[in-house]
């Protein structure tokens, strides 16, 4: 059973549906003992990054997903739900996160040239560095939905694949048994949802 995070940040009825049309058993929850009993979770999240963290320490399940972290349990931050993985973001102002993957979230804005349009929203293909089980049935040249103004930096261990956005954008992130994605899945057609079917067969 998949587990989606809800902490009140985010719009879950995409990603509820991509999980229903591939037939995985999921449920939305809130519940540490539902969590634990999961066999994977998924931490979605949209909106900036202070105000998300904030609400999810107020459901007191930090030091839940942190603890089910080291306990191996695969685990896949969405979009916003990505950044909340890293160490720190500097979106209106400087914010602890969750620091299940090293690296830092900056500006967008700050790294592009001024054509360039923020957020960047749209379909991009994802260029892949290393062997990464998201994408073993993936096509050849996976294109994906991104809608962002901020991205992760200094994760190049951590780095699977990414974007080409006048700067490499990362766009699937793993350490260990944590993995991030900053486009959408369930927004991403048909290799999003190979995506999505592919971290449900990982396993502890």
């Amino acid at each position: 059973m998949i587990a989606v995070i809800d902490y009140g940040v985010g719009n879950l009825f995409s990603l509820t549906a991509s999980l229903k049309a591939l037939s995985l058993d999921s449920v939305v929850t809130r519940e540490p003992s539902v969590l634990h009993e999961a066999d994977q979770l998924i931490l979605p999240g949209v909106g900036a990054f202070g105000d998300a963290m904030r609400k999810l320490e107020e459901t007191g399940l930090v030091p839940v997903i942190r603890e089910e972290a080291s306990a191996g349990k695969p685990i896949l931050g969405i979009c916003l739900g990505m950044q909340l993985l890293f160490d720190k973001s500097y979106e209106y102002g400087e914010h602890d996160g969750l620091s299940l993957i090293g690296g830092s979230v900056k500006s967008l804005r700050d790294a592009v040239p001024n054509h360039l349009k923020i957020p960047q929203m749209g379909w991009n293909r994802l260029i892949p560095v290393r062997e990464e089980p998201l994408l073993r049935y993936c096509s050849d040249a996976p294109y994906a939905y991104f809608v962002h103004s901020y991205y992760a930096t200094a994760c190049e261990e951590a780095l699977s694949a990414y974007a080409e956005y006048h700067v490499r954008v990362p766009g699937i992130v793993r350490k260990d048994n944590v993995w991030g994605t900053q486009f959408h899945p369930e927004k991403s057609g048909a290799d999003g949802l190979s995506m999505l079917r592919a971290f449900s067969e990982v396993t502890a």
